[in-house]
């Protein structure tokens, strides 16, 4: 019976960390655009893990989410939304604004 068990458990586990790889594969993050600021402010993300940020801008005006830490710049339209590829980030904290609305739309990124 004990070998029954450690089969059953070895099988179950290894369910488990194929489940977290293939969501590790497709890990995203929301940020909304609404009245020049983004919300949430502040998202985590697993360290050394690719992940997208999805920018889903509310406002009626363009916003230009930007970050020399993650390395991108991408322009999103009012009233649209634009998905941007991030590599695997190492431990640490990432900033991001938004280059038309640079005092309000500031953003961080903390991979742990």
């Amino acid at each position: 019976m004990n070998k029954m068990k450690m089969v059953a458990i070895t099988l179950w586990s290894g369910m488990f960390l194929f489940a977290s790889e293939v969501h590790a594969e497709d890990l995203s993050i929301n940020i909304t655009i609404k009245d020049h600021r983004f919300y949430p402010s502040v998202s985590k993300v697993p360290a050394g893990v690719a992940f997208k940020i999805v920018f889903i801008n509310t406002d009626k005006t363009s916003e230009d989410p930007a970050s020399e830490s993650m390395c991108f710049e991408k322009t999103v339209a009012g009233g649209s939304r634009q998905v941007i590829q991030i590599d695997p980030l190492q431990v640490g904290s990432y900033n991001f604004f938004g280059q038309f609305s640079r005092d309000t739309a500031q953003g961080t990124i903390i991979a742990e």
